[in-house]
């Protein structure tokens, strides 16, 4: 299933769906190593995915979220390793109507770009029609992604946060956050 996000339009499974989760690699042409961000319709279900919760990810959490800022976190024993092969996973509350609405109702999903890996993410319905065609069973048409660009990616596992990828929350925005 492909929706809109705060940033770009995701493609996404639910994130216990190991079937489901595979398919995904397979419709974005993305190498198996590569882990799939889990997206939650509120930040209360950040236990269901990842242990030990940092002091510093809540923090940011509950400055970003919803928002375009993905925590990467150690992974909780039950995250499939379809969804994250090593031990940490990139957890995301996005700012946007429907794709809350969604992720409230179906529960934690594994979301990524809906875009053929390498190529640029889709901000409409139709360029993810455009690249994925045949291979998304479900196009929740929402109008035009307003960000973007896909989300910070942030690693929280350490004493010093590392951002992995930039995007549209500025380092700044997250040293000013913690301090």
């Amino acid at each position: 299933m492909a929706f809109p996000t705060d940033t770009v339009y995701g493609v996404g499974a639910l994130a216990f769906d190991t079937v489901a989760v595979e398919r995904l690699y397979w419709a974005k042409e993305r190498p198996v190593e590569r882990a799939i961000p889990v997206l939650l319709g509120d930040a209360s279900g950040v236990s269901v995915v990842a242990l030990d919760v940092p002091d510093m990810a809540l923090r940011l959490a509950k400055r970003f979220w919803p928002g375009p800022l993905t925590l990467v976190m150690r992974k909780a024993p039950g995250v499939p390793k379809s969804v994250a092969a090593g031990a940490t996973v990139g957890i995301r509350v996005p700012d946007h109507a429907v794709a809350l609405k969604l992720l409230q109702a179906a529960g934690p999903m594994a979301v990524t770009s809906a875009n053929v890996s390498g190529r640029p993410p889709a901000r409409t319905a139709d360029e993810v029609l455009q690249q994925l065609e045949a291979k998304v069973d479900l196009i929740v048409n929402g109008g035009m992604a307003p960000g973007g660009i896909a989300s910070t990616v942030l690693d929280c596992t350490g004493d010093v946060p590392r951002v992995l990828r930039p995007g549209p929350v500025s380092l700044d925005e997250i040293e000013s956050a913690l301090s």
